[in-house]
């Protein structure tokens, strides 16, 4: 499955936020609406605690390997050094998020099956691209644009390539297989909600809207125009319009579908025979950057 890496401490909230805007939106929460209303309330209204998959944190580690390869000289971005990242990255993110341990206690065997797991994916990044012919402009990159005044959208870039005469490739890694073309869709909303950023702040559409499935070793190229972010932008707004009179209803209704096997919330589920807990009464405030980074997708819904 596919996991953007998530991280436990969020950067301030930058000073150049308009005081207009009163609320926040990433391209994982829009999802989460999309997929199922009580989904998003679980996750972003009670704010639900869910332990970590060893899918997710394969999907993390191999990020986290990615980012850190492009710290090296060009030359030495090899197959081998890549995988030589492997275990010290596993290491720093345990340390920095220690739940993470709780997947492998020490002396499990499966820990170290994880590892070869997670190189073995590194292998699939390799078939498809070279690092060596690539600077990327930025990596792990925090973007953000105020849309309808209002509402400010923002995420985490895993990749953003800058071409000679300013062209933008927005490059987004998948550790899962690549979907069926419903799925896909998911994929691609999420990069369409980093085009909009982009050409909302510098102006530019990017040309080409990437994604990198390391298990299949396949490339989904993707090229938006102005019209089509002009009318994405649109159902972004309309969508968190949506969200807005759910919350006021306190209405947050189950969407079940095949999605529902990886819900880490059925239990609270009246489709599954649970009782949501109670709307709170006082909802924390809204914080533009706890949602930014994409939360991994279930397999098969976003990989």
């Amino acid at each position: 499955m596919t996991a953007e890496p998530v991280t436990t401490q969020q950067p301030p909230i930058p000073a150049e936020v308009p005081a207009t805007v009163r609320a926040s939106l990433s391209p994982s929460r829009a999802a989460d609406f999309k997929t199922c209303p009580l989904l998003y309330r679980f996750r972003s209204i009670d704010r639900l605690p869910e332990r970590p998959t060893a899918e997710q944190a394969r999907g993390t580690l191999v990020h986290a390997v990615l980012e850190r390869l492009f710290d090296l000289p060009a030359a030495a971005r090899t197959p081998s050094a890549a995988g030589d990242l492997v275990a010290p990255q596993w290491d720093r993110l345990v340390t920095e998020q220690p739940e993470l341990a709780e997947l492998f206690p020490a002396g499990d065997p499966a820990g170290a099956e994880f590892l070869r797991s997670a190189a073995a994916l590194l292998d699939g990044y390799f078939a498809v691209e070279d690092p060596r012919r690539l600077e990327p402009a930025e990596r792990e990159s925090l973007i953000s644009a105020v849309v309808d005044e209002e509402l400010l959208i923002r995420g985490y870039l895993d990749r953003l390539d800058v071409a000679p005469d300013g062209a933008l490739r927005v490059v987004d890694y998948k550790t899962g297989g690549a979907p069926r073309e419903a799925f896909e869709a998911r994929a691609l909303f999420q990069l369409k909600f980093y085009a909009l950023v982009l050409w909302r702040t510098r102006g530019v559409v990017p040309r080409v809207l990437r994604l990198l499935y390391l298990k299949d070793a396949e490339v989904c190229d993707y090229a938006p125009d102005a019209e089509e972010l002009l009318r994405f932008e649109r159902t972004v707004v309309a969508l968190w319009r949506a969200i807005e009179q759910a919350t006021a209803r306190q209405d947050f209704r189950p969407r079940p579908s095949r999605l529902c096997d990886w819900c880490s919330h059925q239990a609270l589920c009246p489709s599954f025979g649970g009782t949501p807990p109670p709307f709170p009464a006082v909802q924390a405030a809204p914080d533009p950057l706890r949602d930014a980074r994409s939360r991994p997708a279930p397999p098969g819904a976003d990989e």
